[in-house]
């Protein structure tokens, strides 16, 4: 896969937006979408994984911390790569429908 078939996604934190960053994209010659402000929709991690973690964990009760850490760590390293796959594939999709919507949260 060239260089030039990445492209990014990523919201304006300091360490994405800082000029050394940005030179090493250019230099790459990697596309660069903008990530709308306040779009935690745009996360695959909130509307993929959390969503799934959420459902998967709904009712359970953990008496310590660790208890929890443990089961959570068994979970993620249960998940096929077609699931994380998933998530990405679905983002595409997500994007579009918050950009036609000017930025407002995506439905489901």
């Amino acid at each position: 896969m060239l260089s030039q078939d990445f492209m990014l996604l990523h919201d304006n934190a300091r360490p994405h937006s800082a000029g050394a960053t940005q030179n090493l994209i250019q230099q790459f010659g990697w596309e660069q979408f903008d990530h709308p402000p306040y779009s935690p929709d745009l996360a695959p991690s909130d509307y993929h994984l959390f969503l799934n973690l959420k459902r998967d964990f709904g009712g359970r009760r953990f008496d310590r911390d660790d208890d929890a850490q443990n089961a959570a760590q068994q979970w993620l390293s249960s998940l096929a790569a077609s699931f994380i796959e998933e998530g990405i594939d679905k983002l595409v999709s997500r994007y579009d429908k918050c950009l036609n919507n000017g930025g407002n949260y995506v439905e489901k």
